[in-house]
């Protein structure tokens, strides 16, 4: 069997690093190509909200991926989405949100669940996803959220520990629930530190969206 070609679409260089390493561990087989669109992230926070424009930049990409000859497209961007459901809906291959396979493992845990950001206009795209999982589930969600001020221009300056840090020491005062879901692809560094200073289990996205990716190609 040829190994399957996974096309990772990024809306910010700092979710390649740990995706990538997540794939080595879990799924080395698995062909990698990066599509990295740095704008987009900018065009979101500028707008406020998801724009019929940037939804469809966000389907020209995913079908360039997939006339590219694409097993499957995994998004590492937390903050769109609408867009990727569009993306789904259009196209025939696999499609993953980043968030979904963690959202799932989340819920089955515990409903009492704090999302951690580091950007804030990825939090209300993921409140309604786990909304909408809860509610699909039966599950009556005690949900929270907290945005770090500061971490994710640290880590797009090149400062990892102090990126870590930040986020650790917020992790620190949240004590309302019994579980911790990291929003971004590019916290993942942080979860150990997390998980330590907040004395709870931490979820991040790669590592389920991985496992999710290979379970749906290999069934």
């Amino acid at each position: 069997m040829t190994a399957p070609r996974i096309y990772l679409i990024h809306a910010t260089p700092v979710s390649i690093a740990p995706i990538t390493e997540a794939f080595t561990r879990l799924w080395p087989e698995a062909k990698l190509v990066n599509l990295l669109e740095d704008s987009l992230s900018g065009d979101l926070a500028d707008a406020g909200e998801l724009t019929p424009a940037l939804n469809e930049r966000f389907l020209k990409l995913a079908t360039y991926a997939a006339q590219s000859g694409a097993d499957a497209i995994l998004f590492t961007c937390s903050a769109f989405g609408d867009a990727i459901d569009l993306c789904k809906r259009s196209l025939s291959i696999p499609i993953l949100k980043p968030n979904e396979a963690m959202i799932e493992q989340a819920i089955e845990r515990t409903p009492r669940i704090t999302i951690v950001a580091t950007f804030q206009p990825a939090i209300a795209s993921m409140t309604e996803e786990f909304q909408r999982y809860a509610q699909h589930k039966g599950v009556a969600l005690e949900l929270t959220t907290h945005v770090c001020p500061g971490a994710f221009d640290e880590l797009r300056n090149g400062n990892v520990d102090r990126h870590d840090a930040l986020i650790a020491d917020s992790a620190r005062t949240l004590t309302n629930s019994e579980l911790l879901c990291f929003a971004q692809f590019s916290m993942t560094s942080a979860a150990q530190q997390a998980s330590q200073a907040s004395d709870r289990p931490v979820l991040t996205t790669p590592d389920s969206a991985v496992l999710k990716l290979r379970g749906l190609l290999n069934a």
